[in-house]
């Protein structure tokens, strides 16, 4: 049994290789909540979206999210009555977020309604969120204009103003008091191997790990625990970690990612490219493992899943 912690972009493209090699049915990808919000009364939920679209083949490979070949009408006619429509919302994915809706306020908790869209897009791991509660990422910024520090919501930071407020905090607004969602914690008990996805690790793993019980896990399951470095050549792959890491006094490097991970897992996939490091990584109390992380494509990633999950056999 295998359980991921995922999220983002790069954490989607890592399971879809990675049910390529193994039994999809023994994978448990528990997926960060905090970057959820509701867009015209809708709640969307990014990361679990980008997972599901990716493992059914159905993302947008040039964009990095959503649906291959959408189309945007409904928000352009959105526009207008004045609504805030910078958060693209396509036309077809917006069918998943008025159904997770209808049935969030049906009383359905979130962890059932992904996995009803998780079967009607025909997926067989069992994908959950990190929590049914709501958790919100909120991230304060230096205004520009010489005000006090703004906090903004993460699409804010991240969408609308494409991630160029410089960032002096980041906080998971309602993480103390959620519970993890049905499924997660026995997940991360049973599983012989646990992966940290190459996800960004201050707001993709960085909310996950702050819902009560679930670090706990990882710290006493640390020696089934592997993680994929997202920073590649002293820069994130895909995505502003780099923005995020360097504020919070993260190392931008496989070395800064072993640092911030050394409680919890005992083993960290490196790519190539930063072979030198390794000794740094050791140092740090960490097993590096060096190969080729780049997922350029389905064979590339099937292949660091391969690797991934045979470093702890």
């Amino acid at each position: 049994m295998i359980a991921a912690l995922a999220g983002g972009v790069g954490a989607a493209r890592f399971l879809r290789g990675l049910v390529e090699v193994v039994d999809p049915a023994s994978v448990t990808a528990v997926v960060n909540t905090a970057d959820d919000d509701d867009f015209f009364g809708l709640r969307v939920c990014p990361d679990l979206d980008s997972v599901t679209y990716t493992l059914a083949d159905a993302h947008d490979q040039d964009r990095g999210w959503g649906l291959a070949g959408e189309t945007f009408a409904t928000l352009g006619a959105l526009a207008r009555y004045g609504g805030p429509t910078w958060f693209g919302l396509g036309d077809r994915d917006l069918a998943t977020h008025l159904f997770r809706t209808e049935r969030l306020h049906a009383g359905a908790p979130l962890h059932a309604v992904t996995a009803e869209i998780a079967r009607a897009w025909g997926l067989h791991l069992h994908l959950l969120p990190m929590t049914d509660d709501r958790v919100a990422t909120r991230i304060t910024v230096v205004d520009d204009t010489g005000g006090p520090p703004r906090t903004l919501a993460m699409q804010e930071w991240f969408v609308r103003e494409r991630c160029t407020p410089a960032v002096t905090a980041v906080a998971f607004a309602g993480a103390a008091d959620a519970a993890a969602a049905p499924g997660v914690l026995d997940a991360l008990d049973a599983a012989d191997t646990i992966v940290v996805c190459p996800s960004n690790p201050v707001i993709s793993i960085g909310p996950i790990l702050a819902v009560p019980g679930i670090r706990e896990r990882l710290v006493a399951r640390r020696d089934r625990v592997v993680a994929v470095s997202p920073i590649v050549g002293g820069a994130p792959v895909k995505g502003p970690a780099d923005r995020l890491m360097a504020p919070l006094g993260i190392e931008v490097s496989s070395v800064g990612i072993a640092r911030a991970y050394r409680d919890i897992c005992a083993t960290l996939v490196i790519d190539a490219v930063d072979a030198a490091d390794a000794d740094r990584v050791a140092a740090e109390g960490v097993r590096p493992v060096v190969t080729d992380t780049m997922m350029r494509d389905i064979g590339v990633a099937a292949a660091l899943a391969r690797t991934t999950i045979g470093a702890l056999a």
